[in-house]
């Protein structure tokens, strides 16, 4: 079956008097008859009313809808992924937190070998393995979309104007298009979930360097805020740390998935 131990820490940061970035995570009940384990990160989008509304909206219908859906985690994810982009829109329209509200996300569903991950903004999500860091998501803002496709060079997307205008996002519009990624777990991979208030002040090589020291995990949640903090702190500021400690191994006969022993 799957093991796994998770750690988490935010902050408002130096600046900020309120913490618009939340928190969440689904633990099946049965770890016998399994069922994914879901990971949730929101950052409220500046600009917009009540961000802590929004965020803490976006991860209440993701983790508290996991536990009773039947589909797949891909379509799982995707569909609610759009019922709180629904909730938030609808929100923002009724006028009752201040005006349009939106929210970025980042959600990881791990069951079985599988890891499933969904976002939408510049919430990011890294993963840690065998020494080395991969980020495995990219981030829906205009000046990093036009660097993919070649219009600016990465370190002209980095000091352009529109740097920090999201493309993608929970509550801007009617419908979200989320970028939904599946591949295999393995054991001893660590993910980490996590706020632009963490990823805008660490570097990869920062990151790499707190990953690969031998700490506990709740202690490395808050090493990796706090060091943040530090750096900068003009933003609110959350990880999220999963380690996966053994993978239920799967294999398929005939079209259906059996567990090997």
């Amino acid at each position: 079956m799957l093991h796994l131990q998770f750690a988490s820490h935010t902050d408002p940061g130096k600046v900020r008097e309120l913490n618009e970035d939340s928190l969440g995570w689904h633990i099946p009940a049965d770890a016998e008859t399994g069922g994914p384990w879901l990971f949730v990160l929101a950052d409220g989008v500046g600009g917009h009313a009540a961000g802590e509304v929004a965020s803490r909206m976006a991860v209440d219908v993701i983790a508290g809808g996991v536990a009773g859906s039947r589909d797949a985690p891909a379509a799982s994810l995707r569909k609610l992924l759009q019922l709180a982009n629904q909730k938030i829109h609808d929100a923002g329209l009724s006028g009752a937190h201040g005006g349009a509200m939106a929210s970025t996300v980042v959600a990881l569903a791990l069951d079985q070998d599988r890891a499933t991950l969904a976002h939408a903004g510049d919430s990011r999500c890294y993963l840690w393995r065998a020494g080395s860091l991969r980020q495995m998501t990219r981030d829906h803002r205009f000046a990093a979309e036009q660097a993919a496709l070649g219009i600016l060079t990465s370190r002209e997307a980095e000091a352009a104007p529109t740097q920090s205008y999201l493309t993608r996002s929970l509550g801007a519009d009617l419908m979200v298009q989320p970028e939904i990624n599946e591949f295999p777990l393995l054991a001893g991979d660590l993910f980490l979930l996590c706020s632009d208030g963490l990823h805008g002040a660490l570097d990869v090589p920062a990151l790499e360097r707190e990953l690969a020291a031998p700490r506990p995990l709740d202690a490395a949640a808050r090493r990796l805020v706090e060091l943040a903090r530090d750096r900068d702190g003009s933003d609110n500021i959350s990880a999220i740390l999963v380690r996966v400690l053994e993978v239920e191994r799967m294999a398929m006969y005939r079209g259906r998935a059996y567990r090997v022993r």
